[in-house]
C-alpha cells in the first residue's frame, strides 16, 4: 500500500471514530490532493463510450469518481448565495479482494462535501461512509451518503432532489430542465500531455428551486445549477499540482455555456488546458490545448490555522484572463475571495462573475495550492 493510501485511509478511519484527523499528519505522509495523480484502476478506455442511465452509476472499474453539483442562487430578498455538494467515490483495494458486500467495507471509500456562501462568508462541511451508508444506483438514480443525497424523484433521470443539512445550514432543491452534454472527445476527457484522461460528462444548465438555510434564516431561492460527473484512474501526472476549473453560464441564455480547466506543474505554471463551449441546447464545441490559455491577474494571501497546525499563509488567484479560440478575452473574478473547503483535503471552490469575451456567473475549483 502506497504512502498516498495510507493517509486516506488514516483519515477515513479517524473520521469514522469520531476524531478529527491531524492535518500536520497527514500532509507528512503526502499531500491529499497528490492522489488524483496516483494509479488507482484501469485506466479509461477512449473506445468504451458513455451509455446511458449505467454511467450515471458508480465504476469501480476506475479508483476515482465524483458527482458534483454547484448552484448560483438567489432569494426572494435579492440575497444571493452558493451551494456545492458532492460524493466521492476512492478505491483502496487494488486487488479487488471485497468480493461479498458488507455493511463495513467493500475495497471503496466515500465521502462528501456540502459548502454554503454568501459573498462574504463561506462554511463547509463533510462526512465519511462505510459501505452500508452509502447508495449508489443508476437507475432510478441516487447517489446518498447518510442524508446527504442526489437522486432522481421521478422514473427518469431529471428532475433530481438535492438534500444537505449540517449545524445551521441546508440546501432542499430541486433541479431540471437541462441537456446532457460530453466533454472531450464523446466524454473521453484528456487531461495531460502525458495522456491521463477521465470520462466526464455534465448537466450545465440545470434550473434550481427550493430553499437553503443560511446562518439559521431560511430563504426561498431559484437560480442556475451545474451536475458535473467524472471517474478516471489517475486525473494528473505526479509531476504535477493541481488544477483551475471553472463553470460558467451566460447571462443571456441564448449564449449557453463554457467549461475550462488548466492543469499546474510542479512550479504551479499552467501546463495543460481544455475547454468546452456547449450551445444552449446541449451542442458542445471541444477546443483543445493550443487553443486556450489562462493566465492569473489578481491574488489572495489567506491564512489557515486549525488546532492542529500553526498558522500559514497560502495564496490562491481570484482573477484571470482566460483566452479561448472563438471568444474574445474573458476576465473571470470570484465572488468571495475565501471560498477554501478547510476539509481534510483543503481546496477552494466558489462562485465566479464573468466579463468580456463571455459575460456570465459560474464556479471555480482550484486544488494544490
Amino acid at each position: 500500500m502506497n504512502r498516498l493510501k495510507a493517509a486516506v485511509i488514516f483519515v477515513f478511519i479517524g473520521t469514522l471514530s469520531a476524531c478529527q484527523p491531524e492535518v500536520e499528519q497527514i500532509s507528512k505522509n503526502k499531500p491529499m490532493h497528490s492522489g488524483f495523480a496516483q494509479q488507482f484502476g484501469e485506466p479509461v478506455n477512449k473506445h468504451q463510450g458513455l451509455s446511458f442511465p449505467r454511467d450515471h452509476g458508480a465504476h469501480h472499474q476506475q479508483g476515482i469518481e465524483w458527482w458534483y453539483v454547484t448552484a448560483n442562487l438567489e432569494a426572494d430578498n435579492g440575497d444571493t448565495f452558493g451551494v456545492q455538494w458532492t460524493l466521492f467515490r476512492l478505491s483502496v483495494d487494488d486487488k479487488n479482494t471485497a468480493t461479498e458486500t458488507s455493511p463495513w467495507w467493500n475495497g471503496q471509500l466515500y465521502f462528501a462535501h456540502f459548502a454554503i456562501q454568501s459573498d462574504t462568508q463561506h462554511h463547509a462541511f463533510e462526512k465519511y461512509g462505510r459501505s452500508g451508508q452509502v447508495n449508489i444506483t443508476a437507475q432510478p438514480f441516487e447517489a446518498r451518503l447518510d442524508d446527504w443525497q442526489l437522486a432522481s424523484k421521478e422514473a427518469t433521470f431529471l428532475p433530481l432532489n438535492l438534500k444537505a443539512q449540517q449545524e445551521n445550514y441546508s440546501a432542499n432543491l430541486v433541479l431540471a430542465n437541462s441537456p446532457l452534454v460530453k466533454h472531450g472527445e464523446q466524454g473521453y476527457s484528456q487531461k495531460t500531455h502525458q495522456g491521463h484522461a477521465s470520462y466526464y460528462y455534465s448537466y450545465p444548465f440545470l434550473q434550481a428551486k427550493g430553499n437553503i438555510t443560511f446562518a439559521g434564516e431560511t430563504y426561498q431561492v431559484t437560480g442556475d445549477a451545474w451536475l458535473d460527473r467524472e471517474w478516471s484512474s489517475a486525473l494528473i501526472d505526479p509531476s504535477q499540482n493541481g488544477w483551475d476549473w471553472f463553470s460558467i453560464q451566460a447571462d443571456d441564455k441564448k449564449q449557453g455555456g463554457l467549461m475550462a480547466f488548466c492543469i499546474r506543474n510542479g512550479q504551479q505554471s499552467y501546463d495543460y488546458c481544455s475547454a468546452s463551449h456547449i450551445t444552449q441546447s446541449g451542442q458542445v464545441r471541444a477546443i483543445d490545448n493550443n487553443d486556450v490559455t489562462l493566465q492569473v491577474l489578481k491574488t489572495s494571501e489567506l491564512t489557515t490555522q486549525t488546532a492542529q497546525t500553526t498558522p500559514s499563509n497560502k495564496t490562491y488567484p481570484i482573477k484571470w484572463q482566460l483566452n479561448v479560440e472563438g471568444f474574445e478575452p474573458i476576465t473571470i473574478e470570484a465572488r468571495n475571495p475565501d471560498s477554501r473547503n478547510q476539509l481534510s483535503i483543503p481546496y477552494w471552490e466558489g462562485r465566479i462573475k464573468t466579463q468580456g469575451g463571455f459575460k456570465g456567473k459560474g464556479y471555480a475549483e482550484l486544488v494544490g495550492y
